[in-house]
Order: structure tokens, then C-alpha cells, then sequence
């Protein structure tokens, strides 16, 4: 994957920013090869359609910043005229309904990552928040298979502990997590276990550590070097050559989508709390990608590790998957 004078690999494997030019400087600016873009949440077929003709029309906008990834190749093309390779992705499964034939669908539309479920269950699995977790249903089985067989990434980000493990043994494919970080410094089920993280090495996953402030060890308060040892702990688990990052950045996002994300249409209870909570001071846009790398020299990672975490990890897994 390597390339003559190529800059360094960065790629994010989450974020879900209030879309603009000046994000999209910002991705250039701290050097961002590849990001993962949300394009729908609780959208049902059609409004996710039309998220993604949103989406075609910034490309055509920003062409001079960013293009539209659906394999390796277009990454390698984003490297060498200097732009971002965008991966389209769904949170929740919403955007295929109760029709299986929607995956392939999307697929062709550009979308290359789907979560399972968003915290609730869905019809395909079952979502951390819930009581009991009733693991990959049979529409989830068949869901998985068919992901499989046109290429599209099963994200398990949201997903609970028995969804999350029974999904990992079904896939043919390896699976990711995109945006998440080791329960056992965070006592958050949003987070994942240590047998969830062994059960992603084993079959050849990826794990993005999140910077969201929620799922961080000592939320936004968090320093960069405790950054370090989260990712230091984590690659003791699933391996620094699967341990990559999903920032789960949402810059310039109003509250109202936090309420969105939490709330959607399932429910008339209103979260009044509901707010983005601060950034740590030392990720606060793409800018700040490249200083991740001092966090984790300070806990020890070498220079190839570094790499790796930063963007090595999530490419052989685009090179590999798509």
C-alpha cells in the first residue's frame, strides 16, 4: 500500500460532523487521507437516498477536497491529488426497512458501512441500551450474509455484548467496531468488553477508539496521555495492527442532534439534558488528527505503531474488504 513520497496514512473510522467547506479544510489541513462519514441515522429508504444525493452534491462542490471512496483504489487516488477519500456509512440499520434486497441497493449507491443497531434493538440485532440482549435475529442472520456476500462492512458500535459476539461468528467477513473504547476503563455499555475485543482479533476486525467525551476514561477532562494508555491497554487485546481510530467527532453539530441520535421517532420522552458534552481541549477538529500521535509516543508506541493506529489498521481493512 505503500507509495513513493506518499504522505503519511491517516484515516478516521467515524465522524459525523456538520458537513461544510470548512470541515473539509480541516480534513486537508490535518492531513486526513480517508473518513467514514455518517450519511443517515433513523432515516427509513428514501430519506437516506436523499442524504446521499446531499452527499454527491458536495463532492461535485468540494471536488478539489474531497471524492467519493468505495475501495482501496479510490484511496490511493485521494492520496495523490492531495484530497480525502469519504466512505459513506448508516448508524442504524433504518435505511433498508424489512427488505433485504435494500443492502445491495445502497451498496451500489456507495454505502460501505452498517451497524446492526443504534443502542435499541432493530430488527436485524439488539443494542446495548436495552435490558436483555436477544442477540442477531434471524433477519440479522440473513442481513449479515447478504452484507458479506456484496462487501459492505457490519459496524457494531452500538451493539449489545451477545449481538456483538454472535455477529462476529457469523460474519464471513471480518467486522468492525468503529467507534468505541475498552469497558474496563470507561464502565459504560456503550464501550466494549475484553472478550468482544478478543472475539474481533480472532476473526480479523478492527477496533476505532473513540474521542467522544462520553466514552473516553475521564471524559472530556481526559489528557492526551491517558489517550496513549487507553490505546496501550486496547492493543494488548485485539493487537496494534487492528487498533485504529473512529473519532466519533461531531463538529459544529447542534443539540438537536444529540436528541436525534437518542431519540429519533421511537419515542415521545424528551431528553432535556441531551447536549453535546466539551471536547477534550486536544481533539477538537480534523486539525487536530496528527498530535494523537505524540499520545501515543509518550506511552511507549514506536514509529510503525504509530502508523498503524493512525491509519494503517483501517487500511488494510479497506483493502482487504472492499
Amino acid at each position: 500500500m505503500s507509495a513513493d513520497a506518499a504522505p503519511p496514512l491517516r484515516i478516521d473510522g467515524l465522524q459525523y460532523c456538520n458537513w461544510s467547506r470548512e470541515i473539509f479544510l480541516e480534513m486537508r489541513a490535518g492531513g486526513l487521507t480517508a473518513v467514514h462519514a455518517t450519511a443517515s441515522y433513523h432515516e427509513g429508504f428514501r430519506q437516506t437516498v436523499r442524504h446521499l444525493v446531499d452527499w454527491r452534491a458536495r463532492f461535485h462542490e468540494h471536488e478539489d477536497l474531497i471524492l467519493l471512496a468505495r475501495n482501496w483504489s479510490d484511496v490511493e487516488r485521494a492520496r495523490a491529488s492531495g484530497r480525502t477519500a469519504i466512505f459513506l456509512g448508516l448508524q442504524t440499520p433504518m435505511a433498508i426497512e424489512d427488505d433485504l434486497g435494500l443492502i445491495e441497493i445502497l451498496f451500489d449507491l456507495g454505502v460501505r458501512f452498517m451497524q446492526l443497531t443504534y443502542n435499541n434493538q432493530s430488527l436485524l440485532g439488539c443494542g446495548w441500551m436495552e435490558r436483555e440482549d436477544s442477540g442477531v435475529t434471524r433477519m440479522g442472520r440473513e442481513a449479515i450474509a447478504e452484507m458479506n456476500r456484496v462487501g459492505m462492512a457490519v459496524d457494531l458500535s452500538h451493539a449489545g455484548e451477545r449481538t456483538a459476539l454472535e455477529a462476529i461468528e457469523l460474519s464471513r467477513r471480518p467486522v468492525v467496531i468503529s467507534h468505541a473504547n475498552p469497558r474496563w476503563l470507561k464502565d459504560t455499555g456503550r464501550n466494549v468488553s475484553k472478550a468482544v475485543l478478543k472475539a474481533l482479533r480472532e476473526r480479523g476486525g478492527v477496533l476505532g477508539l473513540s474521542l467522544y467525551p462520553l466514552h473516553l476514561p475521564q471524559g472530556g477532562a481526559t489528557t492526551l496521555r491517558q489517550f496513549g494508555e487507553m490505546a496501550a491497554e486496547a492493543a494488548q487485546i485485539i493487537g496494534v495492527e487492528r487498533l485504529g481510530v473512529g473519532s466519533d467527532l461531531c463538529q459544529n453539530q447542534p443539540d438537536s442532534v444529540v436528541r436525534w441520535m437518542r431519540e429519533g421517532r421511537w419515542t415521545r420522552v424528551k431528553d432535556d439534558a441531551a447536549a453535546f458534552p466539551p471536547p477534550p481541549e486536544w481533539f477538537r477538529s480534523n486539525r487536530d488528527f496528527p498530535a494523537l500521535a505524540d499520545g501515543l509516543a509518550a506511552v511507549g508506541f514506536a514509529p510503525g505503531e504509530i502508523a498503524s493506529v493512525l491509519g494503517g489498521a483501517w487500511g488494510n481493512f479497506i483493502a482487504q474488504s472492499f
